[in-house]
């Protein structure tokens, strides 16, 4: 797999369409900090990792307003082919401030947010909305 965080993202979207209530996907540090963040933001209502040192997963309980699910959008910016950084002063506003960018900073993962309070830029993984 080239790019587990696109794959990430498009099992989100697709069990969203899907309506399914848990997904469950490969662990690993980078994609815990993801779910970690969806959670703190109120995208997903559950981020459980379960399994072994040797095989671990990530389940992600998804949530729902009536029978729609919260999380409109999920859209990659940054892709390995052509890596997308910002400085803190250009990162983007998700639909005027309703959506949130993820942002891969010296100190972690970040929302948009968190990095214009802390001045710090780098590069901004996904939008989320």
């Amino acid at each position: 797999m080239s790019d587990p965080i696109s794959d990430m993202l498009t099992r989100i979207r697709n069990g969203g369409n899907a309506q399914l209530s848990v997904i469950v996907l490969p662990h690993s540090r980078i994609k815990e900090s993801v779910a970690k963040i969806l959670k703190s933001e109120g995208y997903v209502t559950e981020v459980a990792v379960e399994g072994d040192a040797k095989k671990k997963n990530i389940k992600i309980h998804l949530k729902y307003q009536g029978k729609k699910s919260v999380i409109e959008g999920l859209k990659r910016v940054s892709t390995p082919g052509l890596r997308k950084y910002v400085g803190a002063t250009e990162i983007p506003r998700v639909r005027g401030g309703l959506g949130v960018a993820i942002i891969s900073t010296s100190e972690g993962l970040l929302t948009d947010t968190q990095a214009r309070k802390k001045n710090l830029g780098g590069e901004l993984l996904c939008n989320i909305w």
